[in-house]
């Protein structure tokens, strides 16, 4: 599969260059880089040499020291349980790696943020600061809180902002509370009447209806 690279440096011309690319001077040691992921866009900084710097959620740290075993490209696995773990790194991979197969956009941010991004140097420098072991949070701090630091100087993550509105609409929803309702009905139908099943078919409904 070949890695497109889609370049916004602010001129609104747009280029797509081939994977044979990759290694030649089409990214600049500062720039924010991102992918697209099935279910997130996924965030790095640019360092130069073909290196990224990005935050990934990981379990294998927590389970050995062995550096060769923490090296290769994160799985789906991994991520997911680093995620349950809340454990992270800002590790270092290739632009190849950190694509994982996917377009690479180079700057995109640029035009959705009201601040002027730092100096390219100043970006990459604060990036390799902060490469190592870092505690993980979905809403805290993830991937876009690391990058949006590194060349904004303000932690932010948009995607948690959007998550966090689609929840408060979904508990706004009084129709959310029927749903709930219905649902845990049906659950103690099955399973019959016990703490386990009717304490939550009358508390998540009471919970929706008092934040509605």
């Amino acid at each position: 599969m070949g890695l497109m690279i889609k370049t916004e440096r602010g001129s609104g011309h747009i280029q797509e260059e081939p994977e044979s690319a990759v290694k030649c001077p089409v990214f600049r040691r500062g720039d924010l880089l991102e992918v697209q992921r099935t279910l997130f866009i996924h965030y790095g900084i640019y360092l130069g040499d073909n290196k990224v710097a990005h935050l990934m959620p990981d379990i294998m740290p927590i389970l050995t020291n062995n550096k060769q075993l923490i090296k290769p490209v994160v799985t789906n696995k991994r991520l997911i349980l680093g995620c349950i773990y809340r454990n992270a790194s800002i590790r270092v991979d290739s632009v190849e790696d950190f694509a994982y197969g996917a377009q690479v956009i180079v700057n995109g941010m640029d035009v959705k943020m009201k601040r002027q991004a730092l100096a390219s140097e100043e970006v990459a420098k604060r990036a390799e600061k902060l490469v190592g072991d870092i505690p993980y949070s979905l809403l805290w701090n993830n991937c876009e809180h690391f990058v949006t630091y590194c060349r904004y100087g303000t932690p932010v993550s948009q995607q948690t902002e959007k998550f966090c509105d689609c929840l408060k609409t979904i508990i706004r929803d009084q129709r959310s509370v029927s749903l709930t309702v219905g649902i845990g009905v049906m659950y103690i139908l099955c399973f019959g009447v016990a703490p386990s099943t009717t304490l939550p078919t009358i508390l998540i409904p009471f919970i929706l209806w008092m934040a509605g």
